[in-house]
Formats: structure tokens, sequence, C-alpha cells
């Protein structure tokens, strides 16, 4: 009877573990899809992942072999190391999470841009990555211009002065008066405003596609991170990004040459 007891306990331990491992994998994946970074966060640490040290990370997880090159990232000292046993084959500057927050008006919604601490690994490599702004980008600029938020949807459309915004195919277009039909243009900082709103376009479609942003390169790390060149070189060196680790196009294409996809990437 306590043999049975005891099976039963072990037994009703592994299936909640396991329902919590797939639920968080789960959350992980919606979160991720969302960028809803905060909740991210907060999945992590209620399920004993999150870490606050390399030194914490190295001690939960197999050390790399003195033959297996990895990354180090310090988010104190902005700067990488790709290494290899005691020898650094790479190193450079890189930007940092913000750690600001960002809040949605009229409701409880809101973002927290920190790089993430722990163990990640190159799960994926690209050349001219183009980025996919998420919902929060549109908030963040709307905030910044003191304009409000429209979200247009396809089958849907939106009346302005110069004519009626739809979507069509994979393209935001504006349709005037005289019945031309012209694809509208949309980048990072020169979004679509109409009737003093900044307009979010739908997934899919070229106006929330934006090229350049990213850099050159980058090197996917998985929960939606990333290492990445930057449009931006004047930021390198501090903690302004909104989570991904930046650093400048020509050490961004370096470290792509020399990293492998399954690299490990320790973050601290």
């Amino acid at each position: 009877m306590i043999g049975a007891v005891f099976v039963l306990a072990a037994a009703s331990t592994l299936f909640f573990t396991k329902t919590l491992e797939a639920r968080y994998e789960r959350d992980v994946s919606r979160m991720v899809f969302n960028d809803n970074l905060q909740l991210l966060n907060d999945l992590r640490r209620q399920a004993g992942f999150e870490t606050d040290s390399l030194s914490r990370v190295l001690a939960s997880s197999p050390e790399p072999s003195s033959t297996q090159p990895y990354i180090v990232v310090s988010i104190e000292e902005h700067r990488l190391w790709y290494r290899q046993g005691g020898a650094v084959l790479f190193t450079a500057q890189v930007a940092t999470g913000s750690g600001k927050v960002l809040e949605r008006t009229g409701d409880d919604t809101h973002w927290r841009f920190e790089t993430p601490r722990g163990r990640l690994t190159v799960v994926s490599k690209e050349t001219e990555p183009v980025w996919v702004p998420p919902d929060w980008h549109y908030i963040e600029q709307a905030q910044k211009r003191g304009l409000g938020i429209v979200k247009l949807d396809r089958g849907q459309s939106l009346s302005t002065q110069g004519g009626v915004i739809s979507v069509v195919g994979s393209d935001v277009v504006i349709r005037s008066g005289d019945g031309r039909v012209a694809p509208l243009e949309a980048t990072d900082g020169r979004e679509i405003v109409a009737g003093g709103n900044i307009l979010i376009p739908p997934f899919g479609t070229n106006q929330r596609k934006y090229k350049g942003v990213l850099g050159t390169h980058r090197l996917n790390i998985g929960d939606g991170y990333a290492l990445h060149g930057t449009n931006n070189p004047e930021s390198i060196g501090r903690s302004v990004s909104h989570g991904c680790v930046r650093l400048r196009n020509e050490d961004i294409a370096q470290l792509y040459e020399i990293v492998q996809v399954g690299t490990p990437v320790f973050i601290y």
C-alpha cells in the first residue's frame, strides 16, 4: 500500500512537471509572437528559467568543451566576446536593452525592454534581415509624437482627406477621389499617419516590413531575441535597445562569418 502511494505520488509529480513545461513552452511561443516581453520575463521567472548572473548560468549548464567556441555578452560593459577556451577570437562593443517600460494608455498592458540574462543558443542566421515591427513599436512612436493609434485590418477601410486607405494584396494603399490607387510608404520613424493617428498595418503587408533597421546580418538566439546590426551606429555602447544585442554592421558581418548555428550564447 505504501509503495503504491509513493508510485502514485511520483507519477503525479512527473505529470505536473510535464504539464508545467508544456504550458511554459506554449506561453513562451504566444508571448514571443505577440512581443510581450514583460509577460515573457514573468513566465521565465515563474518557471525557474530566469538567471541573474553568468556564474549561475554556468553552474546549471554544461560548459562548452575546450574546442567549442561560444559567445559571452556583458550587459553592464556593453561588450561581446567570441571565445574558444581561454582565447578571445573576436570582441566588439554592443548596445543592450534600455530597461524602460512602455505602457499602453487605457489598460494595464506594458512592455519592459530588457536584454535577457542566461544561456541561449544561435538558432539561425540571416543576411539582410527584415524587421516586422510589433504593436508596441507603433504605440511608442505615437506617444513620442503626440499622436493616436488606429489599427487597420484586412477588409476594413479608413477615410482621410487624401482618399480612402485599405489593404489590397500585400500593400496598404490609398485610393484618391479620381480612382487612382497607390501603395503607401512606411519605415521606422516615418509610419503612415492619417487623421492624427499612426496607422498599424496588418501583418504580412509590405508596410509592416522594415528593411535596414536591423543592419546587414542577424544571429537569432531564441525567444524572439537576436544579435544584429543597426542603422544607428551611434547607439552602440549604450543601453538603448528593445532587448536585442546590437552591433555595428561591420562587426556583425564579421561575427556572422565565423559563428555557426548551435553556438552557445551566455548573457549576464
